[in-house]
């Protein structure tokens, strides 16, 4: 195989690979069944025309017979006038017709053979288009099964791969919630512990200082107000006096312990 002939051959059957693959085996079997029909019109037409003919054939053959019995009877009141010339004459003309008339009927005959011939054709085109017809409806139905089919098995694997994503994306989004709600914890509890009341404050640690200063200057002096009224009170108001069951009972709710405690750092002085 020379190179022109491989290079042929290769280009054709690329052709022909990308045909089939464009190829629609519904839409070629519709065609081709729409080829059938128009081969069967092609065939009835021919039918009709050449039955055409053929009645033009026998209207001719029916006016020579007719023309045919003229020349008879021409012939027989010739005779009778005894015109043999003229009977002679109509009889050649007779004789004439009667060949015309062979001739048609050997045509008319040929005529029929060959209508009949394009019925029965006719007939077996129609019966095959029918059951060509019925393959196609089944082989159609296959297809569009075996598509169907097809175009499921395609759908589920490419939902399989579209669950797989979505499936990570929903591991993503849970661990994007799951660090929001964290941060959100995280703040509120920063909140509630006061952490950012300094950040949110617009006073400066000098600030914040002086006003502790100013705090625990006016506790002091509210403390020394009150010890100077308890104080003053204490020295214009007379001592009251105590019960010594009242001594008594305020000696023995003083706890034990602090008694012992108090009596042994006496000790450790007086060692000391």
């Amino acid at each position: 195989m020379g190179i022109l002939s491989r290079t042929s051959y290769v280009i054709r059957s690329k052709i022909n690979s990308v045909l089939n693959r464009a190829e629609d085996p519904t839409e070629t079997l519709d065609y081709s069944y729409e080829q059938m029909r128009d081969q069967l019109q092609q065939v009835k037409r021919g039918i009709a025309d050449l039955t055409t003919q053929k009645k033009r054939l026998e209207m001719q053959k029916k006016r020579l017979e007719e023309n045919v019995e003229k020349h008879n009877d021409q012939a027989r009141t010739a005779v009778q006038q005894d015109r043999e010339d003229l009977a002679r004459r109509a009889l050649e003309k007779k004789k004439t017709k009667m060949n015309q008339i062979e001739d048609l009927e050997r045509q008319i005959s040929k005529l029929q053979s060959q209508q009949d011939s394009l019925i029965d054709q006719k007939d077996e085109l129609q019966n095959r288009i029918e059951e060509f017809r019925t393959k196609k409806e089944t082989m159609k139905a296959r297809h569009q099964a075996a598509k169907a089919s097809s175009s499921v098995s395609e759908a589920m694997t490419a939902t399989g791969e579209e669950f797989e994503d979505v499936g990570r994306a929903i591991e993503r989004a849970e661990e994007q919630t799951e660090d929001m709600e964290a941060r959100a914890a995280a703040l509120d509890e920063l909140q509630e512990s006061g952490a950012f009341e300094d950040v949110l404050s617009d006073k400066d640690s000098i600030d914040r200082e002086l006003e502790e200063l100013s705090t625990d200057s006016g506790v002091e002096a509210e403390l020394e107000t009150l010890k100077s009224e308890v104080g003053g009170g204490s020295s214009e108001a007379e001592p009251e006096s105590v019960d010594e069951e009242e001594l008594e009972d305020l000696e023995a709710a003083v706890d034990d312990d602090e008694i012992d405690a108090e009596l042994e750092e006496l000790r450790e002085e007086e060692n000391s």
